[in-house]
């Protein structure tokens, strides 16, 4: 019943970034081109990918709330870094064609029509990003579920876009209109730059990287929390999808009985996948000093 609570509550709170990201972008970019602000076309921009991002955690993060099934034995985790790959290239390459058109627009002169709208426009936006960061954050307080707190990231990164667009509009309004496009190219950096780390972050999740020093370091940790491991040797933790699989070693007394052995090996899979950053493990028990393995003992 709980994770049944907790996936009716991560759908809703997924909802709301989609709900709220289609109509900032509704709102910004039918006045943008109304009024042709280059600030305010690069930052609906901005949120079109995370409309995709928030649509790819609404369709595929409700996953993490089920069991492996046999056509997928090790989850869908592969998914998520594969949609938001492409997600991370569109945005890189929607932010160059924008921040082409704002430094256009420095040298060809086509001013936006200065009207108060554009500022209404950008208040809605800023509100409207505020009230789902703040849901947002509200509903995860609870699930501590990594993909709604990357929405609740976005969020206020959406906020912050904006403010640099009420700059350009401002400048609009009091005669300076180059300063809609300096917005509108300062904006399309922040939007270039957020999809090179999406994507350089997703093909590594792809490619199977390696866990960090300090994610091993939490992973041998926690097997040496145990007071039967006397020693970690050839652990191997790797990224499967947004997550990692863990393989290791782990030296116990030789004389332990067969079946307490057993539970240990249970206990210390059960440790490793209640860590945050592990989806699966594995574990093989060896008598200790015996030395037949590849790698040094980890350290703890």
């Amino acid at each position: 019943m709980e994770a049944t609570g907790d996936r009716r509550r991560f759908t809703a709170a997924a909802a709301a970034n989609v709900v709220g990201n289609a109509a900032k972008i509704a709102v910004e970019g039918a006045v943008g081109l109304a009024f042709g602000s280059v600030a305010l076309l690069a930052d609906a921009a901005h949120s079109v990918a995370d409309l995709v991002g928030s649509l790819v955690v609404l369709v595929w993060g409700r996953s993490s709330f089920d069991q492996p099934d046999e056509t997928h034995p090790h989850g869908h985790d592969r998914i998520e870094p594969l949609t938001a790959l492409f997600v991370g290239a569109v945005l890189a390459l929607l932010g160059l064609s924008l921040l082409f058109e704002s430094v256009q627009r420095l040298f060809v002169f086509d001013p936006p029509a200065a009207n108060p709208i554009l500022l209404v426009a950008l208040a809605f936006a800023i509100v409207d990003m505020y009230l789902v960061y703040r849901y947002t954050e509200y509903v995860n307080a609870d699930i501590g579920s990594t993909a709604l707190e990357a929405l609740a990231i976005d969020c206020l990164n959406d906020i912050y876009t904006s403010m640099a667009a009420v700059v350009g509009v401002v400048g609009v309004l009091l005669g300076q209109p180059l300063l809609d496009s300096i917005a509108g190219g300062l904006v399309s950096l922040f939007v270039i730059y957020q999809g090179v780390e999406i994507s350089r972050e997703n093909i590594a999740y792809l490619t199977g990287a390696a866990a960090s020093p300090k994610e091993r370091a939490e992973i041998t940790r926690t097997l040496y929390d145990h007071p039967n491991v006397e020693g970690v040797h050839d652990l191997t933790a790797f990224y499967d999808g947004a997550v990692l699989e863990v393989e290791v070693h782990v030296e116990v007394d030789g004389d332990m009985p067969f079946r307490r052995a057993h539970d240990v090996e249970s206990m210390l899979v059960s440790r490793l996948r209640s860590l945050e950053s592990v989806g699966d493990a594995h574990v093989h028990l060896d008598p200790s000093g015996i030395g037949e393995w590849k790698d040094q003992p980890e350290e703890h």
